[in-house]
Protein backbone atom coordinates (compact mmCIF):
# COMPACT_ATOMS: atom_id res chain seq x y z
CA UNK A 1 0.00 0.00 0.00
CA UNK A 2 1.15 3.49 -1.11
CA UNK A 3 1.61 6.41 1.75
CA UNK A 4 1.29 9.81 0.94
CA UNK A 5 4.11 12.09 1.73
CA UNK A 6 3.75 14.65 4.14
CA UNK A 7 3.71 17.66 1.08
CA UNK A 8 0.75 15.50 -0.60
CA UNK A 9 -0.75 14.70 2.94
CA UNK A 10 -0.99 18.84 3.55
CA UNK A 11 -2.87 19.51 0.59
CA UNK A 12 -5.21 17.24 1.37
CA UNK A 13 -6.30 18.31 5.09
CA UNK A 14 -5.86 21.89 3.68
CA UNK A 15 -8.50 21.16 1.19
CA UNK A 16 -10.16 19.35 3.25
CA UNK A 17 -10.57 21.49 6.00
CA UNK A 18 -11.49 24.07 3.32
CA UNK A 19 -14.13 22.10 2.32
CA UNK A 20 -15.68 21.56 5.40
CA UNK A 21 -16.61 24.97 5.88
CA UNK A 22 -14.95 25.27 9.74
CA UNK A 23 -11.70 27.00 8.62
CA UNK A 24 -11.50 30.81 10.17
CA UNK A 25 -9.43 33.82 9.94
CA UNK A 26 -6.40 33.82 9.48
CA UNK A 27 -5.89 32.52 6.18
CA UNK A 28 -5.37 28.67 5.82
CA UNK A 29 -3.18 27.04 3.35
CA UNK A 30 0.73 27.18 5.07
CA UNK A 31 -0.73 27.57 8.66
CA UNK A 32 -1.91 25.94 11.42
CA UNK A 33 -5.82 26.36 10.48
CA UNK A 34 -8.07 28.23 13.23
CA UNK A 35 -11.00 26.21 13.12
CA UNK A 36 -14.81 26.69 14.78
CA UNK A 37 -15.10 25.41 18.08
CA UNK A 38 -11.61 26.13 18.99
CA UNK A 39 -12.80 27.74 22.37
CA UNK A 40 -14.74 24.88 22.92
CA UNK A 41 -12.07 22.60 22.91
CA UNK A 42 -9.95 25.09 24.85
CA UNK A 43 -12.79 24.19 28.01
CA UNK A 44 -12.69 20.58 27.71
CA UNK A 45 -9.15 21.00 28.22
CA UNK A 46 -9.20 23.09 30.89
CA UNK A 47 -11.37 20.18 32.63
CA UNK A 48 -8.63 17.71 32.30
CA UNK A 49 -6.59 16.93 35.50
CA UNK A 50 -3.04 16.91 33.83
CA UNK A 51 -4.01 20.78 32.79
CA UNK A 52 -5.62 21.62 36.23
CA UNK A 53 -1.68 20.46 37.69
CA UNK A 54 0.46 22.35 35.59
CA UNK A 55 1.97 25.73 36.45
CA UNK A 56 4.42 26.08 33.93
CA UNK A 57 3.23 24.96 30.16
CA UNK A 58 4.74 25.61 26.75
CA UNK A 59 1.90 26.55 24.43
CA UNK A 60 2.47 27.09 20.69
CA UNK A 61 1.56 30.88 19.04
CA UNK A 62 -0.90 29.14 16.51
CA UNK A 63 -4.25 31.17 16.50
CA UNK A 64 -6.49 28.15 17.86
CA UNK A 65 -4.70 27.98 20.71
CA UNK A 66 -5.06 31.65 21.49
CA UNK A 67 -8.02 31.94 23.82
CA UNK A 68 -6.13 28.84 25.77
CA UNK A 69 -3.01 31.21 26.26
CA UNK A 70 -5.52 33.63 27.45
CA UNK A 71 -7.10 31.41 29.81
CA UNK A 72 -3.55 30.04 30.91
CA UNK A 73 -2.18 33.42 32.18
CA UNK A 74 -5.77 34.29 33.75
CA UNK A 75 -4.76 30.82 35.76
CA UNK A 76 -2.07 32.17 36.66
CA UNK A 77 0.33 29.80 35.12
CA UNK A 78 3.48 30.09 33.74
CA UNK A 79 3.58 30.26 29.78
CA UNK A 80 6.51 29.82 27.90
CA UNK A 81 6.14 30.56 24.18
CA UNK A 82 9.19 30.35 21.03
CA UNK A 83 10.11 33.57 19.49
CA UNK A 84 8.78 32.91 15.72
CA UNK A 85 11.75 31.34 13.84
CA UNK A 86 13.92 31.02 16.94
CA UNK A 87 15.47 33.52 15.73
CA UNK A 88 17.30 34.83 18.83
CA UNK A 89 19.69 33.11 20.50
CA UNK A 90 17.19 33.75 23.75
CA UNK A 91 14.63 31.62 21.85
CA UNK A 92 11.78 31.82 24.74
CA UNK A 93 8.91 33.99 26.20
CA UNK A 94 8.27 33.54 29.29
CA UNK A 95 5.01 35.44 30.64
CA UNK A 96 4.70 35.54 34.47
CA UNK A 97 1.32 36.71 35.63
CA UNK A 98 3.09 37.47 38.90
CA UNK A 99 5.33 39.89 37.15
CA UNK A 100 2.57 41.19 34.92
CA UNK A 101 -0.71 43.56 35.99
CA UNK A 102 -3.69 41.85 35.49
CA UNK A 103 -5.04 44.17 32.96
CA UNK A 104 -2.59 42.95 30.49
CA UNK A 105 -3.04 39.75 31.00
CA UNK A 106 -4.98 38.78 27.33
CA UNK A 107 -3.11 41.32 25.16
CA UNK A 108 0.35 39.30 26.79
CA UNK A 109 -0.87 36.56 25.01
CA UNK A 110 -0.87 37.58 21.69
CA UNK A 111 2.08 37.36 19.76
CA UNK A 112 3.11 40.93 19.81
CA UNK A 113 1.76 41.65 23.36
CA UNK A 114 4.07 38.72 24.72
CA UNK A 115 6.87 40.25 22.76
CA UNK A 116 6.12 43.56 24.63
CA UNK A 117 5.38 42.12 27.91
CA UNK A 118 7.10 38.86 28.26
CA UNK A 119 10.88 38.29 29.21
CA UNK A 120 13.43 36.74 26.36
CA UNK A 121 15.16 33.49 27.59
CA UNK A 122 17.67 30.48 26.82
CA UNK A 123 16.51 27.33 26.70
CA UNK A 124 18.53 26.08 29.86
CA UNK A 125 17.05 29.07 31.43
CA UNK A 126 13.07 28.09 31.61
CA UNK A 127 11.69 26.40 34.43
CA UNK A 128 10.89 23.01 34.19
CA UNK A 129 7.42 22.27 32.09
CA UNK A 130 4.68 20.72 33.24
CA UNK A 131 2.49 20.62 29.75
CA UNK A 132 3.46 21.01 26.07
CA UNK A 133 0.65 21.63 24.25
CA UNK A 134 1.19 22.08 20.38
CA UNK A 135 -0.69 23.32 17.59
CA UNK A 136 -1.83 20.66 14.72
CA UNK A 137 -2.37 20.72 10.90
CA UNK A 138 -3.50 17.24 11.66
CA UNK A 139 -3.21 14.10 14.11
CA UNK A 140 -3.90 10.35 14.09
CA UNK A 141 -5.49 8.30 16.96
CA UNK A 142 -2.29 6.57 17.74
CA UNK A 143 -0.73 10.52 18.36
CA UNK A 144 1.07 11.12 14.75
CA UNK A 145 1.37 14.36 14.10
CA UNK A 146 1.82 16.61 11.21
CA UNK A 147 2.31 19.96 11.50
CA UNK A 148 1.88 23.18 8.71
CA UNK A 149 5.83 22.23 7.87
CA UNK A 150 8.13 24.31 8.97
CA UNK A 151 9.43 21.99 11.87
CA UNK A 152 9.81 24.69 14.61
CA UNK A 153 7.19 22.83 17.00
CA UNK A 154 9.83 19.92 16.68
CA UNK A 155 12.70 21.47 17.12
CA UNK A 156 11.89 23.77 20.32
CA UNK A 157 10.31 20.51 21.71
CA UNK A 158 14.18 18.96 21.09
CA UNK A 159 15.79 21.97 22.59
CA UNK A 160 13.64 21.73 25.68
CA UNK A 161 14.41 18.15 25.96
CA UNK A 162 18.13 18.66 25.55
CA UNK A 163 18.20 20.98 28.06
CA UNK A 164 15.69 18.73 30.90
CA UNK A 165 13.09 21.68 30.48
CA UNK A 166 10.65 19.00 28.97
CA UNK A 167 11.29 15.16 30.17
CA UNK A 168 10.02 11.36 28.40
CA UNK A 169 6.77 11.81 31.22
CA UNK A 170 6.05 15.39 30.39
CA UNK A 171 2.01 15.50 28.58
CA UNK A 172 2.18 16.66 24.76
CA UNK A 173 -1.34 17.49 23.85
CA UNK A 174 -2.92 19.23 20.93
CA UNK A 175 -6.26 20.48 19.83
CA UNK A 176 -7.97 21.05 16.64
CA UNK A 177 -11.13 20.39 14.50
CA UNK A 178 -12.90 16.83 14.37
CA UNK A 179 -11.90 16.97 10.45
CA UNK A 180 -8.13 17.03 11.42
CA UNK A 181 -8.35 13.98 12.65
CA UNK A 182 -7.24 11.52 10.46
CA UNK A 183 -7.62 7.50 9.90
CA UNK A 184 -4.39 7.80 7.48
CA UNK A 185 -0.82 6.82 8.57
CA UNK A 186 1.24 10.00 8.97
CA UNK A 187 4.91 9.22 8.94
CA UNK A 188 7.10 10.00 11.39
CA UNK A 189 10.61 10.68 12.02
CA UNK A 190 13.00 10.55 14.44
CA UNK A 191 12.57 14.38 14.99
CA UNK A 192 8.93 14.08 14.85
CA UNK A 193 7.22 15.32 17.89
CA UNK A 194 3.95 12.64 18.74
CA UNK A 195 1.19 13.41 20.87
CA UNK A 196 -0.82 11.88 23.82
CA UNK A 197 -3.66 13.63 23.89
CA UNK A 198 -5.89 15.15 20.64
CA UNK A 199 -8.63 17.31 22.13
CA UNK A 200 -11.67 18.31 19.66
CA UNK A 201 -14.33 20.69 20.03
CA UNK A 202 -16.65 17.47 21.58
CA UNK A 203 -14.33 15.22 22.92
CA UNK A 204 -10.89 14.24 24.70
CA UNK A 205 -8.87 11.25 22.72
CA UNK A 206 -5.96 9.17 24.59
CA UNK A 207 -3.10 8.40 21.96
CA UNK A 208 -1.50 4.99 22.72
CA UNK A 209 2.44 6.07 22.88
CA UNK A 210 3.23 4.05 20.28
CA UNK A 211 5.77 6.23 18.51
CA UNK A 212 9.15 7.74 20.53
CA UNK A 213 9.95 11.05 21.31
CA UNK A 214 12.62 12.93 20.60
CA UNK A 215 15.42 12.95 23.57
CA UNK A 216 17.25 16.04 21.70
CA UNK A 217 18.31 17.53 18.46
CA UNK A 218 19.14 15.47 15.71
CA UNK A 219 21.64 17.54 14.52
CA UNK A 220 22.34 15.27 11.32
CA UNK A 221 18.83 16.01 9.95
CA UNK A 222 18.85 19.89 10.13
CA UNK A 223 20.03 21.38 6.55
CA UNK A 224 22.55 23.72 6.54
CA UNK A 225 20.24 26.63 6.36
CA UNK A 226 18.85 26.14 9.88
CA UNK A 227 22.06 26.74 11.53
CA UNK A 228 22.51 29.86 9.41
CA UNK A 229 18.98 31.15 10.26
CA UNK A 230 18.69 29.78 14.11
CA UNK A 231 21.35 31.21 16.70
CA UNK A 232 20.51 28.62 19.31
CA UNK A 233 21.50 25.66 16.61
CA UNK A 234 24.57 27.72 15.86
CA UNK A 235 25.98 27.79 19.39
CA UNK A 236 24.66 23.93 19.92
CA UNK A 237 26.89 23.04 17.14
CA UNK A 238 29.61 24.76 18.26
CA UNK A 239 29.37 23.46 21.97
CA UNK A 240 29.45 19.93 20.31
CA UNK A 241 32.54 20.30 18.15
CA UNK A 242 34.22 21.64 21.61
CA UNK A 243 33.18 19.09 23.52
CA UNK A 244 31.39 21.70 26.50
CA UNK A 245 27.76 20.25 25.63
CA UNK A 246 26.64 16.67 25.09
CA UNK A 247 24.01 16.15 22.34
Amino acid sequence: MAFLSKPELRRRIWARIRASGVARFPILEGHTPNFVGAERATRLLRELTLWKRARTVKLGLDAPLLSLRRMALLEGKTVYLAVPGLRTENCFVELDPQRLRRSVLPFAASLRGALRFGRTLSPSELQPIDLVVVGSLAANRHGARIGKGGGETDLEYGLLRREGKVREYTPVVTLLHPVQVLDERIPMRAHDVPVDFLVTVDQVLAAPNLHPRPRGIFWELLPEEAFRKIPVLRKGRREMRFGTRPV
